[in-house]
């Protein structure tokens, strides 16, 4: 049998702020460019992303920076911190990328960050990856998620063309929250106030009559309510699973390095418990 060839190695980009733009109480843009990022691309998936990397603190990384490098010259603990993010916009031409964050003060890591970055920093990020692009085969569309979603829902609604019919359903904290999308769907935004995350978005998806037809669907956010709308469409709906985009973001309780580690084992669960319920379809 023939070796299979040796996997390349992973390049990180590196970028720098151009600017920044408070979009809601809890949302922040972050728009990164520069001619380091000739060679980036993100126009085939509108759910892109992209993985910062956040230096360990105190640490300083050998120039020009290699990840490969610094993970087999350092020890763990001074590797730098990933954290992910939907690229919400790519502009070739410019060559800016856009970056949307959630922010809840100073909990966490890169929320505080996209507050005190200022323009000429470096930021340096993995990626992109993705897997979803509104399919124009399809019949109708459902969008469904909480903020961190949201750059996703947006992009994927201002990528359809006028006339498609789409359900979007989106849950923030307040009014204050939503924000202008570029699209002619009207998108049903869910105020949670003082719910459990996930709860109203459930209630709407559930409520909702399904038009006739095929649809594609697009659901993320925190795994709680996203595994109560998996089994909601793919069991009593009997929506087949390569329609379905859906996957937990985040887990109330976890910080990103917590859930990546504990997420493959927690969607082999819920696939292997929902996979063999009845269909209602």
């Amino acid at each position: 049998m023939a070796e299979r060839p040796a996997r390349k190695p992973r390049r990180a980009h590196t970028a720098r702020v151009v600017r920044t733009e408070r979009l809601a109480p809890h949302m922040q843009r972050v728009v990164l460019g520069g001619e380091e990022l000739a060679g980036f691309a993100a126009d085939t998936c509108t759910d892109h992303y992209v993985k910062l990397l956040f230096p360990a603190p105190g640490v300083t990384y050998p120039e020009p920076f290699d990840l490969q490098r610094v993970r087999e010259e350092f020890p763990p603990e001074q590797w730098p911190v990933t954290r992910t993010y939907t690229v919400r916009a790519w502009d070739a031409e410019h060559r800016e990328l856009t970056v949307d964050f959630v922010v809840h003060g100073d909990e966490g890591l890169a929320g505080p960050w996209s507050l005190r970055v200022r323009p000429g920093d470096v930021v340096r990020f993995m990626g992109p990856g993705g897997a979803y692009a509104p399919d124009p085969t399809a019949d109708w569309h459902l969008l469904a998620g909480d903020e961190s979603a949201l750059p996703a829902i947006a992009r994927s609604l201002e990528a359809m063309p006028p006339g498609v019919t789409a359900h979007a359903f989106v849950e923030v904290s307040g009014p204050e929250e939503e924000q202008k999308i570029d699209s002619d769907v009207e998108v049903v935004w869910l105020h949670r106030g003082e719910r459990p995350v996930g709860e109203a978005l459930v209630e709407a998806v559930r409520a909702l009559e399904f038009p006739a037809g095929r649809v594609q669907a697009f659901v993320h956010g925190e795994a709680a309510f996203v595994k109560d709308l998996r089994r909601l469409l793919r069991v009593e709906h009997g929506i087949p699973r390569e329609d379905l985009s859906i996957s937990g973001y985040w887990r109330l309780g976890h910080n990103e390095d917590g859930w990546q580690a504990s997420k493959p084992e927690w969607n082999a669960r819920i696939e292997a418990e929902q996979e063999g319920a009845p269909s209602a379809a």
